[in-house]
């Protein structure tokens, strides 16, 4: 076979817009000429790569090694490229994320930060819910995966980088506020305003409470933590959250509560898929998340001692 890799390209287009069109849309090709290079590459592989089935193109045995192999070389191109970059002295080079929503307070900060001493590197960076980052690493379609709660499947490469102290939050006229020590049980009455399920701050929460015999009364399931914040300041029942999303964000209307066993320590972790090998520069953006987290703590352990008095 004498493959090439604009062969190649045009294949992992097809795959992941999902149809002939959308490529061909996105990559500036008539749909005729991009079909015509399909057939070529499916005649010099001697078996067809696509199936139709209605209206949905499907990847056949054939299709779905070849589309495996030009994954692993796209990928070792790139890899090339920054550890040639890195051997010139460059600093550029494309690094992407993706993070679960809880991070969002911070991670896009310190991706500033990282940018101002590599001018030249372009991130690409999504931040959606836990289920929809997994979708993500199964597909392994990112650098690196920031979450609290690595999944048990695929088997995944975690390396925790900070601590995720998740605290106890309530409207500021709550009568728990101001106590100096409130016991676990004393929260057995309340209603809770919930992120959603499956997020690693709604299974850390049904977790801590199942610990302590308590069941969990959600009056609202909400999205985002800038959601949950503003719910829990007009009164609508108590919340468990990341001091991370606390500590650069006003606080007017919210106290944190100094409930025994509290804050809940879970971990940010850097995940990836087991075998993967991190390109020089996630290598990079891992080591400086682990050099800037002490400072981090501090900020967020600073947070806590203020809101609580």
């Amino acid at each position: 076979m004498r493959l090439t890799l604009h062969q190649l390209r045009l294949l992992l287009a097809v795959t992941r817009e999902g149809s002939v069109s959308r490529a061909a849309q996105r990559l500036h090709l008539t749909q005729p000429t991009l079909s015509a290079q399909l057939r070529q590459l499916s005649d010099q592989v001697g078996l067809p790569l696509f199936e139709r089935i209605g209206r949905r193109l499907h990847l056949t045995p054939a299709g779905e090694a070849v589309v495996d192999s030009a994954t692993r070389l796209e990928e070792e191109l790139e890899r090339l490229d920054e550890t040639l970059a890195e051997l010139r002295g460059d600093v550029g080079g494309k690094l992407r994320l993706a993070v679960v929503s809880t991070a969002e307070t911070f991670i896009p900060r310190l991706l500033g930060e990282f940018r101002r001493e590599r001018p030249a590197v372009e991130v690409s960076l999504v931040v959606l819910n836990r289920d929809a980052v997994l979708r993500r690493l199964a597909d392994n379609r990112d650098d690196l995966y920031i979450m609290s709660r690595p999944p048990a499947a695929p088997p995944v490469t975690a390396t925790p980088f900070l601590a995720n102290p998740l605290v106890v939050i309530a409207a500021a006229d709550h009568p728990l506020a101001g106590r100096r020590a409130v016991p676990i049980e004393a929260l057995a009455d309340e209603e809770f305003v919930l992120r959603e399920p499956g997020s690693g701050t709604r299974q850390a929460a049904e977790s801590f409470f199942a610990e302590h015999d308590i069941v969990l009364r959600p009056r609202l399931e909400l999205g985002s933590n800038e959601a949950v914040r503003q719910a829990v300041a007009g009164g609508l029942g108590l919340s468990l959250l990341s001091a991370h999303a606390l500590a650069h964000a006003p606080d007017e209307g919210i106290a944190v509560l100094a409930v025994k066993d509290t804050p809940v320590v879970t971990q940010w972790q850097v995940v990836h898929p087991t075998g993967k090998r991190l390109t020089p520069l996630a290598d990079a953006f891992l080591r400086f998340l682990q050099a800037r987290a002490p400072e981090l703590n501090r900020a967020a352990q600073a947070r806590l001692s203020a809101a609580r008095g």
